[in-house]
């Protein structure tokens, strides 16, 4: 018979799941969590951002706690987590989005693999995207992913919900969740970018995570805030410039939001750029698409999400 494994015997883990007027979808997020298989204490804290707090998400369950706090640092996903890591200790530190819901086995496979990775700083998972009634699964078949790797393309796959870090990289390496990103918008490519730049990333080419994707996301049709925080990312890294596929990523990124936005000039701007840089680049002809009237933005981002795949 085999012997059991006494829970104290795994790292403790503490998920951050910050939270905005999305009460129904955070218990959802609550449940999953709570129903991990992991024999090991799963903390729990609840980082309510721009809005009061509901004590009732609160739980005292020895093996499940969860913790209802107000963010007291920046307004905003960057800010909401750095609140949420700093007012646990445990071990291990995990992500959770409140609209997002982990799969049972999540946390168990994924402290097994940095078991087996002592260097492994951060660790992410594949996942499930759900947009309305259409599911497509996301796995990346790569097992360490570096900086080149994220320049390139922006592995939407590694989703900050999947993310599972340890503590100590948190604290004395690549550091807490950058505040200073515009609205906080692609906070979590800036952060892989960083850890990436401290060591290569541990991926597990297994779907461990529902994300859902809804007109309720809190960047949806925010296009000033996408434009001004890509380009805040591009003069933060200049090691994109060593990328051109990469960089005309962004910049057609930048080119399609500005459109969006109502940016004609601006558009056709970047839209040049762009495809300057890759003239292969399809974000580039989107923008062009969208400043010219011929498309809709919203028509785009609707496609786009029904395979699964965003901006």
């Amino acid at each position: 018979m085999t012997p059991s494994i006494e829970p104290t015997s795994f790292p403790t883990v503490g998920v951050v799941v910050p939270t905005r007027a999305r009460p129904q979808m955070l218990r959802e997020a609550l449940a999953a969590i709570r129903e991990q298989d992991y024999p090991g204490r799963v903390e729990t804290v609840v980082v309510f951002d721009q809005s009061d707090p509901d004590p009732e998400m609160g739980s005292a369950d020895e093996q499940r706690p969860v913790r209802v706090v107000s963010n007291d640092r920046s307004p905003g996903l960057a800010g909401a987590r750095n609140c949420g890591i700093l007012h646990s200790d445990t071990e291990l530190v995990a992500f959770c989005d409140d609209d997002d819901t982990w799969l049972p086995d999540k946390l168990s496979a994924q402290v097994a693999g940095l078991r087996e990775q002592p260097a492994a700083q951060l660790v992410c998972t594949g996942i499930r995207v759900c947009y309305g009634d259409t599911t497509v699964d996301r796995t990346l078949p790569l097992r360490h992913i570096g900086l080149p790797d994220l320049l390139r393309s922006r592995l939407t796959e590694l989703h900050p919900s999947t993310f599972l870090i340890r503590r100590a990289a948190l604290v004395d390496g690549f550091g807490l969740v950058d505040e200073q990103i515009p609205g906080s918008y692609a906070e979590d490519y800036e952060f892989l970018l960083r850890a990436a730049r401290c060591a290569p990333l541990l991926n597990l080419d297994r779907v461990l995570v529902c994300v859902r994707w809804h007109r309720q996301s809190y960047f949806a049709s925010r296009w000033g805030t996408i434009s001004t925080a890509l380009t805040w990312l591009l003069d933060r890294y200049p090691e994109f410039d060593t990328v051109p596929h990469g960089q005309a990523r962004v910049q057609g990124q930048i080119a399609f939001a500005t459109a969006a936005a109502g940016d004609r000039r601006g558009a056709l701007r970047w839209a040049g750029r762009t495809l300057r840089r890759n003239p292969r680049e399809a974000r580039g002809y989107l923008a062009l698409a969208v400043a010219s009237g011929a498309l809709s933005a919203d028509q785009v981002m609707r496609q786009l999400h029904k395979r699964g795949k965003g901006l």
